[in-house]
């Protein structure tokens, strides 16, 4: 790759590595998992970057990479494996970090989505993308990132306020 080209996707990687880490998390759950995402799309983004550079919408483009990614990840077996129990300290580490006490509930509901539907909510509400960049990042229609959003919230929705309910149960029992 010429030198100013090499340039130019430094410059990119450097100041949008914190948000596509952010977005393959909360696609994924997984820490882990999503260096991996975010260096399979990095290497991805690297290899078409002269193709990349022209792009209308790079970071439009850089997302669907992102979340194509995810995607095969998903339809690995080895995906599915794992190799030992998330230790207790870790989830309650990044809830006092982020000072989210719902974070868990939120990430629980998130993984409860179909992969589809947790795709749109994350670009649309976490990452601020509208309508058509959110399409346009997942090749798909508007229509269908409306109807997938509807969907992914209306569940979202019933899980947390399920979810809710049961630890106000929990209290009240817990306090009697």
């Amino acid at each position: 790759m010429r030198p100013e080209l090499e340039r130019e996707y430094v410059d990119y990687v450097s100041g949008r590595l914190a948000r596509l880490h952010r977005t393959a998390y909360l696609l994924c759950g997984d820490g882990h998992r999503a260096d991996d995402i975010v260096q399979a799309t990095l290497t991805a983004l690297y290899l078409g970057w002269p193709r990349a550079a022209a792009a209308d919408n790079l970071d439009g483009f850089v997302h669907r990479i992102l979340v194509r990614r995810y995607l095969d990840e998903r339809r690995l077996r080895w995906s599915r494996v794992r190799l030992g129990p998330i230790p207790a300290e870790a989830s309650t580490v990044a809830a006092a970090e982020h000072g989210v006490d719902d974070r868990d509930e939120l990430m629980a509901a998130l993984r409860s989505l179909p992969k589809g539907q947790r795709a749109v909510v994350v670009l649309r509400f976490l990452n601020d993308l509208s309508v058509e960049a959110t399409a346009e990042a997942l090749g798909c229609s508007v229509g269908n990132v409306k109807s997938q959003c509807a969907r992914g919230l209306a569940a979202l929705r019933e899980a947390l306020g399920a979810q809710g309910q049961i630890q106000s149960a929990v209290r009240a029992r817990s306090t009697s």
